[in-house]
């Protein structure tokens, strides 16, 4: 007898249309469509005796494409890899302040991390895939969280490769390693497995600063395609990438939040010096 509960497959459902069991308790989806994705409130955070980040208050764009810029060890990374609590694995990290989900903070005592990281899903600067088949590799999540029966996993992993563009290239070999593949078909691979969980939110790590620049433009199209049913936050040292593919973008200097505006208005109007001496590139 099958007794696997009886589920929609991921991505039969249009990702344009938020599910209402994304909801937090007590609000429904139009209270949730006029508030910030994540919001930050005077978060500072440290390894050790380190400080990383300073008092960083700022408000993430739901269904918007938000690009985090600075010198490196401005902050940047730190300040992505706490949106989904990674740096909780890091022997020493701390914080203060909060960060919200939805109006909820991440920090409550009863946040399911697996939960969390399902909603708010990452993908890293160099491409991690498991030691599994590349069909596997793609439901991993799916199949962790349940939320399919096994019978739906290969048309799951058909979608999402096709998603990502990379189904033509491996439809052949779905049960072969995935450290086969060239460095830019991984990252393909782990965008479709990060995308098959269907998150809310996606963080981005420098996502194509080891790719060649035709699998980077590909990338970018596919992050841009994926918004406004997802929110996007990414960090880049490519200020052209910036540019291009933000709605907006926060600069980060010496862990501290220096300015965010519209991607437009920060590089062609910047408030604040240190913004305008980044962006003309009078500064690195």
């Amino acid at each position: 007898m099958d007794n696997e509960p009886e589920m929609t497959p991921p991505g039969e459902a249009s990702l344009a249309e938020p599910s209402v069991s994304s909801a937090p308790q007590g609000m429904n989806l139009q209270e949730i469509a006029f508030q910030p994705v994540i919001a930050t409130n005077d978060l500072s955070t440290g390894f050790g005796e380190a400080e990383i980040l300073h008092n960083i208050s700022v408000e993430i764009q739901r269904g918007a494409i938000t690009s985090l810029i600075g010198p490196t060890g401005s902050g940047k990374s730190t300040f992505l890899r706490t949106l989904n609590r990674m740096n909780d694995r890091v022997a020493g990290f701390h914080h203060t302040g909060d960060v919200c989900l939805d109006g909820q903070s991440i920090f409550g005592s009863g946040t399911d991390l697996l939960a969390l990281r399902r909603k708010v899903g990452m993908l890293f600067q160099r491409p991690n895939p498991f030691p599994m088949s590349i069909r596997d590799n793609v439901v991993a999540g799916v199949k962790a969280h349940r939320m399919a029966k096994s019978k739906h996993f290969t048309t799951i992993a058909e979608a999402r490769l096709t998603q990502v563009g990379l189904f033509d290239a491996v439809k052949d070999r779905l049960n072969r390693s995935p450290f086969e593949l060239s460095g830019g078909q991984q990252q393909l691979l782990c965008l479709a497995r990060a995308l098959a969980v269907e998150p809310d939110v996606l963080l981005l790590d420098e996502p194509t600063s080891s790719l060649d620049p035709g699998t980077t433009e590909r990338v970018e199209e596919l992050i841009s395609a994926l918004t406004p049913a997802l929110s996007v936050v990414v960090v880049t040292h490519n200020l052209g990438q910036a540019r291009r593919l933000s709605d907006r973008t926060i600069l980060f200097f010496n862990g501290r939040l220096i300015e965010e505006a519209a991607t437009e208005v920060l590089f062609e109007s910047p408030v604040h010096e240190t913004t305008a001496q980044y962006v003309s590139g009078r500064m690195g």
